[in-house]
C-alpha cells in the first residue's frame, strides 16, 4: 500500500543548503517538508565530518548573513562555536569551527521553529515529470514507498539525483575529460596537545610554505588551522608508510579544544554518482585514514596520545553532475566579479581545484576582499517548470563550481532558493518567472547580504 503526501515546497536533501532552503521556505510561508536520507541535518558538515565552514567573509566584510549566519550565531550563544576567525591556514579570510553534535540539533529546530517538517532515513526512489514538471516523488524509507506531491522542488542532494530524475540535462566533473575532483575522507581525532604542535611549527617554519617564514599567523586565532609538515609528509612517503596523493598534511581544530579533524585523504579516479564506485571510494578513504592515524602519532609532536574519534562517517565530495542551467556561472564571471540583475548570494572564496590526477591543488584568487555574485538563472533549468537547484551542483563550469562549492556559499544559495521555492508556490507560477526583485526583498528582509 503506498501513501500520498502534499506540501507546498519539498526540499530533497538535507544538507547546509537544503536545510537553509527548508527554512527560508517554511519562514516565507510555504507548507515545507525536507527528506533526508540520514537521520540528522547538516550534510557534508555533520555526515562527513567536514569542517571548519569557510568562509563567510571577503576582506572585513561578512559576505554571507541571512539564516546560514544566524546557525552560527545560535551555536555561538551556545558556546558551541567560538564563531568567524582568523584563517590561521593563511588560505582565505576567516574560517568557523562548530560542534557537529550542536549543529544537527540546532538546524533541527531552525526548521521545525519557522514550521517546516522533517522526514529522516528517507531516499529518493523515482520522479514523476510530466509536461516539463515534476508531478510527484516517490521516496522509500521503513514506511515502505510513498508518493510526494508538491508544487515546487528544490533538489538539495548534491549530486544533482532529482534533476536527473527529472530529466534535466546535466554535466559531470572537468569539461575536457569528465574527471572529478578527489574525494577525501576527513578523520576526527581528540587528545592532541595543540601547544606542542606549534612549538614544531615555530621551529620548523619551512615546513609551512604558506607562511613565508613568519609562523606568527598560527597566534591570531582561538583555534588553529594549518597546511604544511612537508618534509615529515615526504620522507613518510618515501619509507612507503603513506600512500596518499597529496603534498602535506591539513587539520583544523574544532569548536573542542584539542580536537581535530584531517583533511588530508584524497581519493582519486571514483564516481560520486557510482554506487560500486562509491562504495571502493569508502574503502579506500578508510585505508588512508588508517595510513594517517599512524603518520601522525609518530611524525607530528602533540599527537603521541591523539586518538581517531571518527572517520566520515561518510566519504566527503567536492563534485560530480552540474546541472545545465538557465545560465552557468563561469571562473570569468568570479574573477571579473560580474555583478548580475538576479543575484541572489554573494561569496569570497576562491576557486580551490583539487586535481583530479594526483598531487597539486590549484588555486585562483580574487584580489584581497574581493567579492563575486551568484545569479538565481544558475539554478534554474530551461526544461523543468517546478524545480530549483541549489547546493554545489548548480549550473557552473568546473573551474567555478570549485570556488562556489564550500559550505557558507551553498547555504546561501539554499537560503534564495527555499525563497524563490516559496514564491513560486504561492502565487502559482513557474519558477522561471518568479519576480526576481521580489525574491531579493524578501532575501534581504531575513537578513541576507546582496549589497557589493
Amino acid at each position: 500500500m503506498e501513501n500520498k503526501l502534499k506540501y507546498d515546497v519539498v526540499v530533497m536533501g538535507g544538507g547546509i543548503s537544503g536545510s537553509m532552503a527548508a527554512v527560508a521556505a517554511a519562514s516565507s510561508g510555504a507548507k515545507t517538508l525536507i527528506v533526508e536520507s540520514h537521520g540528522f541535518l547538516g550534510g557534508t558538515l555533520t555526515a562527513n565530518g567536514v569542517g571548519p565552514m569557510m568562509t563567510f567573509h571577503a576582506g572585513d566584510k561578512l559576505a554571507i548573513r541571512g539564516f546560514t549566519d544566524q546557525l552560527i550565531e545560535r551555536l555561538k550563544r551556545q558556546g558551541k562555536s567560538p564563531g568567524h576567525i582568523f584563517d590561521t591556514v593563511g588560505f582565505t579570510y576567516s574560517v568557523t569551527p562548530f560542534d557537529a553534535e550542536a549543529m544537527k540539533h540546532e538546524l533541527e529546530l531552525m526548521v521545525t521553529e519557522s514550521g517546516g517538517e522533517i522526514l529522516y532515513h528517507t531516499m529518493l526512489a523515482g520522479v514523476k515529470a510530466e509536461d516539463g514538471r515534476i508531478v510527484s516523488i516517490k521516496v522509500c524509507n521503513k514506511s515502505g514507498l510513498t508518493d510526494i506531491e508538491a508544487s515546487v522542488f528544490i533538489d538539495g542532494t548534491g549530486d544533482g539525483d532529482l534533476s536527473v530524475g527529472a530529466g534535466a540535462e546535466f554535466t559531470k566533473g572537468r569539461e575536457s575529460d569528465g574527471a572529478m575532483q578527489p574525494m577525501t575522507l576527513k578523520m576526527k581525532m581528540y587528545n592532541v596537545n595543540i601547544p606542542k604542535v606549534k612549538e614544531y611549527i615555530h621551529a620548523h617554519p619551512e615546513d609551512f610554505p604558506l607562511y613565508n617564514g613568519d609562523t606568527s599567523i598560527i597566534e591570531k586565532a582561538p583555534r588553529l588551522s594549518v597546511g604544511g609538515f612537508d618534509s615529515l609528509f615526504r620522507k613518510a612517503k618515501e619509507r612507503g608508510e603513506i600512500s596518499i596523493q597529496r603534498e602535506n598534511v591539513l587539520f583544523f581544530e574544532t569548536n573542542n579544544p584539542g580536537e581535530v579533524i584531517l583533511n588530508t585523504t584524497r581519493i582519486l579516479g571514483h564516481d560520486p554518482t557510482d554506487a560500486f564506485s562509491l562504495s571502493l571510494a569508502e574503502m579506500e578513504g578508510r585505508k588512508q585514514c588508517r595510513e594517517l592515524e599512524l603518520f601522525v602519532r609518530k611524525y607530528i609532536p602533540g599527537f603521541e596520545n591523539a586518538v581517531v574519534e571518527s572517520t566520515g562517517p561518510n566519504i566527503g565530495v567536492r563534485s560530480s553532475r552540474q546541472i545545465k542551467g538557465v545560465y552557468t556561472l563561469t571562473a570569468e564571471d568570479l574573477l571579473e566579479q560580474k555583478l548580475f540583475d538576479d543575484t541572489i548570494a554573494h561569496s569570497g572564496y576562491p576557486i580551490d581545484i583539487h586535481s583530479p590526477d594526483g598531487e597539486g591543488t590549484k588555486h585562483q584568487k580574487l584580489e584581497w576582499g574581493g567579492m563575486y555574485s551568484i545569479p538565481y538563472s544558475c539554478m534554474i533549468t530551461n526544461s523543468v517548470k517546478n524545480l530549483i537547484v541549489i547546493g554545489r551542483c548548480i549550473s557552473a563550469t568546473f573551474e567555478a563550481q570549485a570556488a562556489m562549492r564550500t559550505t557558507p556559499t551553498t547555504g546561501a544559495i539554499g537560503h534564495a532558493g527555499g525563497v524563490a521555492a516559496a514564491y513560486a508556490a504561492k502565487h502559482g507560477v513557474n519558477v522561471q518567472d518568479v519576480d526576481i526583485k521580489a525574491v531579493q526583498a524578501q532575501l534581504k528582509a531575513q537578513g541576507a547580504h546582496l549589497e557589493i
